[in-house]
């Protein structure tokens, strides 16, 4: 699960040890960085950097943490890398014929446009889901949640997302939840807009 630069071993300086990189996860289950004084709604390299500084006295450069984020399964993917093996086909079609029109909106709005997914930790006790949403610039923003039955998006993370200024955002959910998951009555600021899926995404993550 760790993941370090090239060049350097899990542990060494400048990186975290397992038991610090387990203990990591723990702290971000289910807090957000303004609950540590972070002007973030959501957590980024840059607030992650932050808190790793805070918790474990730890220097650690940007690219070192972009590592372990790459390493959880965060960070910007083919629209095809998002989609099981039986519905590349159908998100391919998708991306040609639905995406520009999303993309074309956003920019009437002046909107950002975010890929949202998930994915499960192993090795972790209890199990950890990271829900990430990557922006069409390649910005991560994520939390961490303890697995639910058939938990559904979380509210409050698509909230966070158009942030404290309201921004429109369009945001394309992948297959880890169908529709009759996503959070209802939200701001018409906020457009879902889902990908092709037949909802095994989460189980190839």
């Amino acid at each position: 699960m760790a993941a370090v630069r090239r060049g350097h071993r899990q542990g060494e300086p400048g990186t975290l040890s397992r038991e610090q990189e387990l203990e990591l996860i723990d702290v971000l289950r289910g807090v957000h960085p303004d609950e540590f004084g972070l002007d973030e709604e959501l957590w980024t390299r840059q607030s992650l950097t932050t808190l790793i500084q805070r918790q474990f006295d730890l220097a650690m450069d940007a690219g070192t943490v972009g590592a372990y984020l790459r390493a959880w399964g965060l960070g910007p993917r083919e629209p095809r890398e998002r989609a099981c093996g039986l519905c590349v086909g159908a998100v391919e079609r998708w991306v040609r014929s639905e995406y520009p029109a999303i993309t074309r909106a956003a920019q009437e709005h002046s909107a950002e446009v975010y890929w949202i997914g998930r994915v499960r930790l192993r090795g972790t006790m209890p199990a950890a889901d990271v829900i990430s949403a990557v922006s069409s610039r390649g910005r991560v923003r994520f939390m961490v949640t303890t697995p639910g039955v058939d938990a559904p998006l979380p509210r409050d993370f698509v909230l966070r997302l158009s942030g404290a200024e309201e921004r429109t955002v369009h945001l394309i959910v992948d297959g880890s939840w169908p529709k009759n998951e996503w959070p209802r009555r939200l701001p018409r600021r906020i457009v879902l807009h889902p990908l092709p899926s037949c909802g095994r995404a989460l189980a190839a993550a």
